[in-house]
């Protein structure tokens, strides 16, 4: 009795005293951009001030961005700041010697470095001095992991106190590894943040549980087994659980079994204690089943998913178990305030009654911080003859209007009673929206704060009416339907889009989608927005599927809607997916998808419909044409959907800064050869759209011609006239039609160059580097004023390097490639096989089946292991076979570089707008071209020839060499040579 009154005592003292030490304010140093994606997408303020409330805390942490280093100082000298984040991202600065500087007059600061995850950053800071800097995490668009490292650094400061004196439990992570501890970090808090009360079922008093919703359990990081023994000996008696690695550093030296010999100390002092080993090799499986503690894979597919598991059933954190109080039996279970809304009503009155007289639904609802809610749970008179049915419908109610005030921002919650016309923006669920909308939202804000934008009134300038679905519906439908197994099989692409198809998405999503379509009564266009996609070093352009929905009856739309989300859902795990993880080294487990659905700009015209031109602009022009520079962009522009121009078919090219200088309008012959010949447009017949891994399966492929009843090429179109052999702008005369966009380019019908211009400098600006947007442009609007819509904006990754080989000495006679023409930097040794397409047999028309050879030879070598060099004709990725070989990124993903080789009659121009090469630049995989037949590089086709070929077929070659060649590019001066070693 005496022992109790004294914890009693020693509790009500300590909620006082829990997190003495907090973080008040943060330096942010990063682009406008990184600052508007955390604080509008992940809506960080409003994690945290939940977070805060529910410690009893009154302020949560203040952020100051500022995106120099001179800023930075200043803020510092001014202001208290309790922490620094930087971002390897920002423009124009060294964070390691940022961080150093501020160490030197801020030493007690902890500064923490945000990086992009890639090979080259890995080797940057395994040469960096990062003695300044507290940690470094690895950042891939997430906010959790800020969450996550706020309470990392204020767990240290505190635990001392909170866990050795008051008894605050907590959970030791031993990882030395950047890439996983970043992955680790957000999920372990996610699940502390959202533990159940399955501590009070268990019968525990209500110190216990009151211990549980004020003093969280801490995470400990420990990165050496010196750090890692200390936690242990020091809390040894406060800890649920340990995650190890299996090698890091013992003594001053990675040693492998280091954390095989902590489990041991630690089983040996306390059997029962939860220990989970996590390790790259496998067979450390064996030696975990020995000592009876739990291993996860690191290469596994299922990594994070099991990760979550051991948490989840281990360390007692989980939903919340509704419970038949006869029998103590589980009824059911929920894990958020959504499911809880969703089952409310079929939950029995005497279960609810029971957990409503004890206050169980409210003080669960509290530890998530949903405290207006759990106020009014806790306020429910339950006696014994309570109305169940009116407190459940009640709450319901409630719970509803809570879940739609959450919304704040430029993002508006979707709301069906509510949505019209006037709503440009919404979201459907609660999580993240993903890149592509992210860009969306972050263009939406361009828009308004930049007037210099609104310098042509005669035109507007918006983003098309959107609705994005947040990746909780994707999490739901994935979960509810049993469908990670299936995702992460080795299925083919047909068989994971039917069991996809097969699936039910959220029940409220029909409603939603119904209201959208009475609202729109337009083509949508259903986009994949996923966590991943256009982030910074790794774009992931044109990866997922992207679908078009016609107008039809309501019903029809909206299952065709539904179909056309769960095939954008099923294009996460199709090969040629699955294939750009393994190249950007992400794990497929951690992807998760949003959804854009999007009005789809342009005008109906019989059967079909299509806007009157798109395009795709780059801040950077990576082979610019004399007077052009790198840094005055490039435009690519064509008639129709801008399918066009992504999937590498023929369009306009043209620098904004010099927009009457068109090179393929140089000639009569090449306007003929080398513009546009066909577009394509949205089949307006609903029958048309089918569910199927082909995202154009209702799409159109039309003659220009077409279009000249239309109305659409009177701004776009030329005429050839043959009789004298000349191109004539504008359609009065008679003859054959040629895009050549004059009347917009060289007569400024309509002000183009202009409008990309600034958008691309507002864009570079905001997000410190180079950028590329989609566009699209309505000219033939029903009240005549033409709409320029803003589609996408991502980062682009710069391929710029002073460091590169010196190529000087090398002669094109001497090398067996030699490039003007190149992107990429460095140089790859390790190489010995060469794919070539046979020049003497080769057609254009036979480039599907080209593409087919390849992708097995593809499949064989990357099984193996061996990364090969890919040469052949026209454009690599181009969906025109007339153009290129039409191979998808999965088809040559073990390709390490790339060779485009124009022909004689088969000339090669590089195309910078298409997403095949944004996701060659972004993976670091070389990329030259060249033209032999004009003197525009050289191959040595008499050398290749000499090799002896491993597999050979009519049109396609693969050789193995004795010994490994050596590709080096340099990327400073776009020059590029593959040679044999003496």
């Amino acid at each position: 009795m005496e022992l109790n009154i004294t914890h009693s005592r020693f509790s009500e003292t300590a909620f006082d005293q829990l997190m003495q030490n907090r973080i008040h304010k943060v330096l942010l140093i990063c682009s406008s951009y990184d600052a508007f994606m955390l604080e509008e997408d992940g809506r960080i303020d409003e994690q945290l001030f939940n977070e805060y409330v529910s410690l009893s805390l009154r302020y949560p942490p203040h952020f100051i961005q500022v995106s120099s280093a001179e800023e930075a100082f200043a803020v510092l000298e001014e202001e208290q700041i309790d922490l620094v984040i930087t971002m390897l991202s920002v423009g124009g600065m060294d964070p390691f010697s940022l961080s150093r500087k501020i160490k030197e007059f801020f030493s007690q600061v902890p500064i923490v470095v945000l990086t992009p995850f890639s090979r080259e950053v890995s080797l940057q800071l395994s040469r960096e001095d990062t003695s300044a800097i507290d940690y470094v995490f690895c950042w891939l668009g997430n906010s959790n992991l800020l969450l996550a490292i706020i309470k990392l650094i204020e767990d240290g400061m505190n635990a001392e106190h909170d866990i050795g004196e008051v008894g605050v439990q907590s959970i030791l992570l031993v990882e030395d590894s950047v890439r996983f501890y970043s992955s680790y970090l957000p999920l372990i808090y996610k699940i502390v943040f959202k533990q159940s009360k399955k501590f009070m079922h268990e019968g525990l008093n209500e110190h216990q549980m009151m211990m549980r919703m004020r003093g969280r359990p801490k995470i400990l990081l420990a990165r050496t087994y010196e750090e890692a023994e200390a936690f242990y000996d020091k809390y040894r008696n406060n800890l649920l659980g340990i995650i190890s690695d299996v090698s890091f550093n013992h003594d001053g030296r990675k040693e492998v079994g280091a954390g095989v010999n902590l489990a041991r100390k630690v089983k040996k002092d306390n059997p029962y204690m939860p220990f989970m080993l996590q390790s790259s090799d496998a067979k450390v499986a064996e030696v975990a089943k020995e000592m009876k503690v739990g291993f996860i894979h690191k290469h596994s597919k299922f990594l994070l998913k099991e990760l979550r598991d051991f948490l989840n059933t281990y360390l007692a954190f989980g939903d919340f178990v509704f419970i038949d109080p006869k029998t103590g039996a589980e009824i059911d279970r929920v894990g958020s305030l959504r499911e809880l809304q969703n089952k409310l009503m079929d939950l029995p009155d005497d279960s609810l009654h029971y957990h409503f007289k004890r206050d169980h639904v409210s003080k669960w609802l509290t530890a998530r911080a949903l405290f207006p809610i759990a106020d009014v749970v806790r306020q429910l008179k339950v006696d014994d003859d309570a109305n169940m049915k009116a407190h459940k419908e009640r709450l319901v109610r409630l719970i509803s209007e809570f879940r739609k005030s959450k919304s704040k921002g430029i993002i508006a919650s979707f709301d069906r009673k509510r949505y019209d016309e006037y709503m440009t923006f919404s979201r459907i669920g609660q999580g993240s929206v993903g890149g592509k909308a992210r860009g969306l939202a972050f263009l939406n804000t361009i828009i308004k704060r930049h007037s210099e934008l609104n310098q042509h009134p005669e035109v507007n300038i918006m983003i098309p009416r959107t609705i994005v679905l947040g990746i909780d519906v994707f999490e739901t439908f994935m979960e509810e339907n049993d469908l990670y197994a299936v995702g992460l099989s080795d299925m083919s692409d047909e068989e994971i889009l039917q069991h996809f198809i097969k699936g039910k998405l959220p029940a409220h999503l029909y409603a939603d989608l119904l209201r959208f379509v009475q609202v729109v009564k337009r083509p949508v266009a259903v986009r994949s927005s996923s966590v991943l996609e256009d982030s910074h070093y790794q774009p992931f352009a044109g990866i997922y599927t992207t679908y078009m929905i016609a107008p039809s009856c309501e019903k029809q739309m909206v299952e065709q809607l539904l179909d056309a989300i769960k095939c954008v859902y099923a294009s996460v795990y199709y090969k040629s997916s699955k294939a750009y993880m393994d190249g950007t080294m992400n794990l497929i487990d951690e992807e998760r998808m949003g959804i854009v659905l999007q009005e789809v700009v342009g005008q109906a015209h019989e059967n079909r419909f299509y806007p009157t031109f798109s395009g795709v602009a780059r801040s950077v022009n990576f082979y610019p044409i004399p007077p052009e520079k790198a840094e005055d962009g490039v435009v690519n522009v064509a008639l129709g959907l801008g399918r066009q121009i992504v999937e590498g078919g023929a369009s306009l090219r043209f620098s904004p800064r010099y927009p009457a200088k068109v090179l393929q309008l140089s000639s009569p012959e090449m306007v003929v050869r080398e513009t546009q010949k066909s577009f394509f447009a949205l089949n307006l017949d609903a029958t048309s759209f089918e569910a199927s891994v082909n995202d154009g399966v209702n799409i159109l492929k039309l003659n220009v011609g077409d279009a000249e009843k239309d109305g659409s090429l009177k701004w776009l179109a030329s005429v050839f006239d043959m009789q004298n052999h000349m191109i004539k702008d504008g359609l009065m005369a008679d003859g054959p039609r040629f895009i050549t966009f004059a009347n917009i380019l060289k007569y400024d019908a309509f002000p183009l160059a202009d409008i990309v211009n600034k958008v691309l400098g507002i864009g570079q600006d905001e997000m410190k580097q180079p950028v590329e947007i989609e566009f699209a442009v309505d000219l033939q609007t029903p009240d005549g004023k033409p709409v320029f819509y803003l589609l996408q904006i991502r980062p682009i990754v710069d391929t710029k390097d002073p460091s590169g080989p010196d190529l000087s000495d090398f002669e094109p006679e001497d090398c067996l490639i030699y490039s003007n023409s190149a992107l990429g930097n460095g140089v790859v040794n390790d190489v010995q096989d060469i794919v070539y397409v046979k020049p003497e047999t080769f057609k254009p028309s036979l480039n599907p089946e080209i593409a087919r050879h390849i992708e097995k030879i593809n499949d064989k070598l990357q099984k193996a292991g061996r990364p090969y060099l890919l040469v052949g004709p026209g454009r690599w990725g181009s969906q025109d076979p007339w153009l290129g070989v039409p191979v998808r990124w999965g088809q040559i993903a073990g390709a390490r570089t790339i060779v485009e080789m124009g022909l004689e009659n088969y000339h090669v121009e590089p195309s910078q707008g298409t997403h095949f090469f944004q996701n060659l630049t972004s993976l670091r995989v070389g990329y030259l071209t060249i033209n032999p037949h004009i003197g525009e590089g050289n191959i040595n086709m008499e050398m290749l020839n000499s090799h002896g070929a491993e597999e050979e077929t009519d049109y396609v070659r693969h050789v193995h060499c004795s010994k490994p060649f050596s590709t080096m590019i340099d990327g400073k001066n776009n020059k590029g040579v593959v040679v044999f070693s003496e």
